[in-house]
């Protein structure tokens, strides 16, 4: 088993900023929750993004991937299962059949049957392989559990009575002074309101993601128009500035991939705080897409690769 932490592993709208916010809250109270969270769920590639990716922005999901053809998949399963149950949604407990589904087993990267991954903002925070007794299975949990505590947004609340029949929008009116400013082109006194947010709920997805995208829109702004920041980069690969400057045109361009590549071979002859910084800036531009984005978990991967 790991402990928690061991994985350190379009073009952009300004009139959407505020719009695409909305819409993943939307998504979120209408998603898989909109009719009761179940503590057990069973995943597919059509379920993984909002089952697993955009449910584990909430609450940590453990994913086993298993086989029914596996003693140890099988007590996995059911001793997961048994937790989750137990754990009043602190968690979510996830199965991946292998054997009907390589394909999800294929996005995990898992080497070996039965596999478990803890998956925490969607991004992998733990795993172990093989068989583990119930009381281990269960400190690792809790391990988990406290790992991410107060970083993850929660589950909203569900409705009870006849509330459940009533569907409400939810509108955060606290982003309305932010796409104000981006309409200005204030980008500062956006960033400032996305900060104040994630101060009051450090967890806010759609607060942090319209924040880097500001961020992101504030360094553009400061780029000398004349300047072709891709030929510069590709003069100098081992400038950081120049590297994050051209990523930066890349994703505005609508080629994020270009500029997860770049950063990545800019993280691979890193080191010290250098890395650090190239590695916080990947995180940061993979925040700006959906978890669930093929590019983005291409990109995790090879990140992961490169610091490890």
């Amino acid at each position: 088993m790991t402990t928690p932490n061991r994985f350190v592993s379009g073009a952009i709208d300004l009139g959407e900023v505020k719009a695409r916010a909305d819409a993943r809250q939307k998504a979120h109270e209408q998603g898989p929750a909109s009719q009761g969270i179940a503590t057990s769920i069973e995943v597919t590639m059509e379920t993984l993004e909002n089952e697993v990716l955009r449910r584990s922005t909430q609450v940590p999901v453990i994913v086993l991937v298993g086989t029914p053809r596996s003693p140890d998949s099988e007590q996995l399963k059911s001793d997961l299962s048994a937790l989750a149950a137990q754990s009043e949604l602190k968690f979510i407990f996830a199965y991946v059949n292998a054997d009907t589904d390589a394909d999800v087993a294929q996005v995990f990267g898992v080497q070996g049957l039965p596999s478990v991954i803890a998956v925490a903002a969607g991004r992998p925070l733990a795993d172990f392989q093989g068989g583990q007794p119930a009381e281990a299975l269960k400190q690792w949990t809790d391990q988990v559990i406290q790992a991410i505590s107060g970083q993850l947004e929660g589950l909203p609340a569900q409705p009870s009575g006849k509330d459940a029949d009533e569907e409400v929008e939810v509108e955060d009116p606290r982003f309305d002074a932010a796409t104000d400013a981006l309409n200005r082109g204030a980008f500062d006194e956006a960033i400032a309101v996305y900060d104040a947010i994630l101060a009051e709920e450090p967890g806010h997805a759609d607060a942090k993601q319209a924040r880097d995208t500001a961020k992101l829109l504030a360094r553009l702004s400061e780029v000398d128009s004349a300047v072709d920041v891709i030929v510069t980069a590709d003069a100098d690969p081992q400038s950081v500035d120049k590297a994050f400057a051209a990523a930066d045109a890349a994703v505005v361009a609508g080629n994020p991939e270009a500029a997860f590549d770049r950063l990545v071979a800019l993280l691979m002859i890193s080191a010290g705080a250098q890395k650090d910084q190239v590695k916080e800036r990947l995180l940061e531009l993979f925040g700006m897409f959906e978890a669930a984005d093929p590019r983005v978990l291409q990109a995790r991967g090879k990140m992961a690769s490169a610091l490890f």
